[in-house]
C-alpha cells in the first residue's frame, strides 16, 4: 500500500473492512460507485439495492463489473443498511430523505448523491423541487460535500450532502476569486455544457442517440435546479448575495462536463498565483498554466477538476475555465472523496486512476 492508503489500517480491528451499502445502484451514477468501490482496499461492499432489480447479480446489469463483484441486488431491507459502517444514496431526489432519519439514529453515517440535503433553506428546496421535505430539521446539520470548501466539517458529519454536478465545476471555477472579492458578486455568469450521462439513465426519447446526437443546445434557461445550489455556495463564500446567469447546454457525449465562467475584476491581483495557492494542496483539482484551455477528456474517469484562468485582452472581464467528469468529480468519485474523509481513510484512496485519452 502507499502511505496515503495505509492510513486506513488504523481503524481496521482483527482486519475488519469498514462496511458500506449502496442505495439505488442501477442508475450511472450508482455503477460509477461501483467501478471506484471495487477498487478501494479499506471497504466492503454489504449491500446493494434495486426494488426492479432483486435477486439478480449486479455484474448482470453491469458486465464491466464482472470477476470484481460478486453480489446481487438486494431490497432495501433497513435493518441491512443500518449495519453498514457508512451508506450511498444514489437514488432520484426526494428517496433519501425517508430513510436517513433512521439510519442516522442507528449510528450508520449517509452521503447522499441526490439532492435532498444540499439548499439549507426548507422553503427554496420545496419550491425547486416540487415536494415536501420530510426531514426539514436534518438540512441544518447536513454537511455540503465540496471537500475543497468544507473539508474539516465533512470529516465529522453523519450526513454528507454531495454536490451536484454543475456546482461543482462552477464553484471550484470561481471560489478562489469570489473568497478574495477580487471579482464583482454582481453579474457572473456561468455557460455550461453537459454531457448526457448527466440526465441519468431512464427511458427518454430526448436522450436517444438519433436526437442528440449531431446537435447542441440550451435548456432549462429560465431556471434549472442547481442554480440556488451555485448561488448558496458563491453567496457563502462572498458573505453577501451573489447574482448569477446560469445557462446549461447539451452536448452530443457522454461524460463531461465544461464551465466557462465571466466575472467582472474589481480589484489588480495576480490571478495565475492566486488559483495555484488557493489549490496548492487540493488533491482533486489541477489549476492549469497560463493560456491553457482544458478539455473534458483529459477528466474522462477521474476524480480531478481542472482549471485555467484568463484575461482577455488584458480588460476589466475574466473567463474562468473548469472541466469535469460529471459522473467522477460530479457525483460518484465526490463522494468516495467524502467517504475518505468521514472514516478517516487516505483523501486519494480509490481515487488515483489517469483519465482515459483517447
Amino acid at each position: 500500500l502507499s502511505a496515503g492508503q495505509s492510513r486506513w489500517t488504523d481503524l481496521h480491528v482483527g482486519g475488519r473492512a469498514l462496511k458500506v451499502g449502496i442505495v439505488g445502484g442501477t442508475g450511472y451514477t450508482g455503477v460509477e460507485l461501483l467501478r471506484l468501490l471495487v477498487r478501494h482496499p479499506a471497504v466492503e461492499l454489504a449491500v446493494i439495492t434495486s426494488r426492479s432489480e432483486v435477486g439478480r447479480p449486479v455484474a448482470e446489469l453491469f458486465p464491466n463489473l464482472r470477476r470484481h463483484l460478486n453480489i446481487r441486488f438486494a431490497a432495501p431491507d433497513l435493518e441491512r443498511l443500518q449495519a453498514c459502517d457508512l451508506v450511498f444514496f444514489a437514488t432520484p431526489n426526494g428517496t433519501a430523505m425517508k430513510m436517513v432519519p433512521e439510519l442516522l439514529q442507528a449510528g450508520t453515517r449517509v452521503i447522499d448523491l441526490a439532492a435532498d440535503f444540499r439548499i439549507r433553506d426548507v422553503s427554496v428546496w420545496e419550491r425547486w423541487y416540487g415536494m415536501t421535505h420530510a426531514c426539514p430539521d436534518l438540512l441544518a446539520e447536513a454537511v455540503y460535500g465540496l471537500p475543497e470548501m468544507n473539508r474539516e466539517k465533512v470529516k465529522s458529519a453523519r450526513l454528507v450532502a454531495n454536490p451536484g454536478c454543475y456546482p461543482t465545476a462552477v464553484t471550484l471555477g470561481l471560489l478562489p476569486l469570489i473568497e478574495q472579492g477580487v471579482i464583482s458578486g454582481d453579474g457572473l455568469i456561468a455557460d455550461c455544457k453537459s454531457g448526457v450521462s448527466g440526465a441519468g439513465r431512464a427511458a427518454n426519447v430526448a436522450m436517444l442517440m438519433g436526437e442528440v446526437g449531431e446537435s447542441f443546445k440550451a435548456y432549462a434557461v429560465p431556471g434549472h435546479r442547481h442554480l440556488p445550489e451555485i448561488e448558496q455556495n458563491l453567496s457563502g463564500a462572498a458573505g453577501r448575495p451573489v447574482a448569477l446567469t446560469f445557462v446549461p447546454h447539451l452536448l452530443p457525449m457522454i461524460r463531461g462536463i465544461h464551465a466557462t465562467l465571466y466575472g467582472r475584476l474589481q480589484q489588480e491581483v495576480d490571478l495565475q498565483m492566486l488559483f495555484q495557492q488557493r489549490y496548492a494542496d487540493e488533491p482533486f483539482v489541477d489549476v492549469m498554466p497560463p493560456g491553457s484551455h482544458p478539455e473534458t477528456r483529459s477528466v474522462r474517469g477521474v476524480n480531478d477538476c481542472r482549471i485555467a484562468v484568463h484575461r482577455p485582452q488584458d480588460g476589466d472581464t475574466l473567463v474562468v475555465l473548469s472541466v469535469i467528469d460529471n459522473l467522477v468529480k460530479g457525483a460518484a468519485g465526490q463522494a468516495l472523496h467524502n467517504m475518505n474523509l468521514m472514516l478517516g481513510l487516505g483523501e486519494t484512496v480509490g481515487l488515483d486512476a489517469v483519465g482515459l485519452i483517447p
